[in-house]
């Protein structure tokens, strides 16, 4: 029943007040021979374009069907939910290993044998290095995934990539059930194995959804992913919660198998949705593409809308074809630049201080008389998915840079306090004490109020706005090096935070708080709005140095606009070093035209919307 009630409010947030959801709408004109990715022009990008009980108009015009389009249908809906549990996947494999290394049998098999104390009531322990390997190395083993998966995704499609990253999973499961006595080396490379298969998922689930999902609720399905990550925490805490007290070896081993099942869930589940649209598109199957599509938005594929789409992505298919080497992602038209950001953000997303509070979060629950652990994770827990849930519906309504650089102040302060209240006050209050359980209470109520900021925002924007930022040709690529970043330093904090916090405890919090400051300078001042853009609009306010500050406001002109994915886009460009600038040349390897980036003098756009430079720009490498 806690499954059913998840799903239900995330289709009523993305739903809304929509009647028009009807599962797999029929679409009346839908020809079953073959995918899209494309994006909607910006007429037709504007969120809440219907409003409730409105149908899609069926009136000729111009020989195609046009009318306002749906909010959402109930097949998106259902393609969020079983794509998203990849992160899933990703969120109960990291919410049991914590729950592990308390537990009795697991640390009577893994742990080095002490006296029986105070710190060590079972006579065993973890040193932290030992401690630090079996929870990093799934880090590891992502960071090398996620860089795997974004090529084989381009040769190979994204949706038949998925099934084998879950087998990989899988089998990284198996290893670390099938481990004896002692052999905790077992368990550290059973976890890196899975890892494996959750770095690749966490570079695919982003992109299949950001390429399948129709522009107005892009965001918030973007945003399932980290969404499902906290699902996924949550249930691995309250599994841990039911086993801890086994004193067999069930107590660890049934979590671990229950793994199986979310894996098996995507992988299976993910070979009756379609391959994402724009990567068949680009592969010759256009009439599956534009079926794919229009099943997705719930319009008739004669739709103005889908006419529109189509024919963008076939210049920006026409543009692309030959061979593209994987270092353009960076050495393309301010490529380095998206990727830097990207990556900054995805570090970011980890130095925030997320997962510091769910380290600290049994020390000072017990200071206020909560000793169990696990509870203190489930009520955690607990706070992350709901404030998640309304972090996906803020994916759809708000801004993604004033929600990110707002939030980053709102963490700022939380640490400030949280770090202040622990060093100076409950660290010297007697255990017990009135002094110790009421700076405990203070502290307990800034970390559940950072973990609402972080959830609503930093947790689920930041996949957004990674998976909104780069050209078709590259964002594969692209997005593998940017989640490298989350995966890396994931590790750092998971292996070295122990070290750190022997050392200068609570005022650990001070290096979150002047991380979250970074991150707000990082947002304010390069991060481009993207929500209710489309990907090819977005990619065109790269190219054109729109200021990020004025990047909410921007507005083409419409000579410009048609110009976007013809004159304007990175994947009209197969580019090589020439004089400064980029030369355009041509795919068979002749002579070439020199390719200046930014608009056509023909098109000129409106700099007062914008306030970027109107003049034609040449991009330096």
């Amino acid at each position: 029943m806690l499954w059913f009630r998840y799903w239900y409010c995330f289709a009523e947030i993305a739903a809304e007040d929509s009647d028009n959801m009807g599962l797999f709408n029929k679409n009346r004109d839908a020809d079953h021979s073959n995918a899209t990715t494309a994006v909607p022009t910006p007429s037709h990008s504007m969120e809440n374009t219907r409003v409730p009980g409105e149908h899609v108009e069926r009136s000729e015009k111009n020989g195609h069907v046009t009318g306002n389009l749906p909010k959402i249908t109930m097949r998106t809906i259902t393609m969020a939910i079983l794509v998203a549990m990849g992160g899933f996947i990703f969120g109960y494999d990291t919410g049991q290993i914590s729950g592990f290394l308390e537990m009795k049998v697991f640390l009577e098999m893994f742990g080095q044998e002490t006296e029986v104390s105070e710190d060590h009531p079972y006579g065993y322990y973890f040193t932290n290095v030992r401690s630090g390997l079996i929870v990093g190395l799934l880090s590891i083993g992502t960071l090398c995934g996620c860089l795997i998966a974004g090529p084989l995704a381009n040769r190979f499609g994204r949706k038949w990539c998925i099934p084998p990253w879950c087998l990989i999973f899988c089998v990284g499961v198996v290893i670390q059930m099938a481990v004896g006595d002692g052999q905790w080396v077992g368990i550290v490379m059973g976890r890196w194995v899975a890892g494996l298969g959750v770095g690749a998922l966490s570079v695919l689930v982003p992109l299949y959804m950001a390429e399948a999902s129709p522009v107005p609720v892009r965001g918030s399905v973007i945003s399932c992913y980290q969404l499902f990550i906290t699902i996924g925490i949550l249930t691995a805490d309250c599994i841990n919660f039911g086993t801890e007290g086994f004193n067999n070896t069930g107590s660890y081993r049934i979590p671990m198998a229950v793994g199986f099942i979310w894996a098996i869930i995507l992988g299976i589940g993910i070979m009756f949705l379609p391959e994402s649209p724009r990567h068949d598109w680009n592969r010759g199957q256009q009439a599956r593409a534009r079926t794919t599509m229009a099943k997705f938005y719930g319009l008739p594929e004669t739709h103005a809308l889908i006419e529109n789409e189509c024919d963008e992505i076939e210049k920006i298919r026409e543009a692309t074809e030959g061979d593209h080497p994987w270092y353009e992602a960076i050495t393309g038209p301010r490529m380095f630049y998206r990727v830097a950001l990207a990556m900054a953000l995805q570090m970011l997303q980890q130095l925030t201080g997320a997962n510091y509070f769910f380290y600290y979060g049994t020390t000072v629950f017990s200071g206020v008389g909560i000793e169990n652990s696990y509870v203190t994770a489930m009520i955690l827990g607990g706070v992350n998915v709901g404030a998640t849930f309304l972090g996906v519906y803020m994916a759809r309504h708000c801004r993604r840079r004033e929600s990110l650089y707002l939030a980053a102040l709102w963490q700022f302060m939380c640490f400030m306090v949280f770090a202040s209240v622990g060093q100076f006050v409950f660290k010297g209050a007697e255990e017990g004490s009135s002094l110790a359980k009421t700076s405990g209470t203070v502290m307990i109520v800034f970390a559940c109020l950072f973990i609402l900021g972080f959830a609503t925002t930093w947790g689920p924007l930041v996949w957004a706005s990674i998976s909104e930022m780069f050209p078709y040709r590259y964002r594969a690529v692209a997005m593998g090096c940017a989640t490298s970043a989350n995966w890396f330093w994931n590790f750092m904090l998971a292996f070295f935070t122990p070290f750190i916090t022997g050392d200068i405890h609570f005022a650990y919090g001070y290096v979150f708080a002047g991380c979250n400051l970074a991150a707000f300078v990082v947002v304010y001042f390069f991060l481009m709005e993207s929500s209710g853009k489309t990907l090819e609009e977005v990619d065109a306010m790269y190219l054109m140095h729109v200021p990020p500050r004025k990047s909410a406001k921007f507005e083409w002109d419409e000579e410009t606009r048609k110009s976007i994915g013809t004159g304007i886009a990175t994947d009209k460009m197969h580019l090589r070093k020439r004089g400064g600038g980029f030369e355009k040349q041509t795919e068979a390897g002749q002579g070439g035209v020199f390719q200046d980036e930014g608009v056509p003098a023909s098109a000129p756009m409106n700099p007062q919307a914008s306030g970027a430079n109107p003049h034609v720009k040449k991009e330096e490498l």
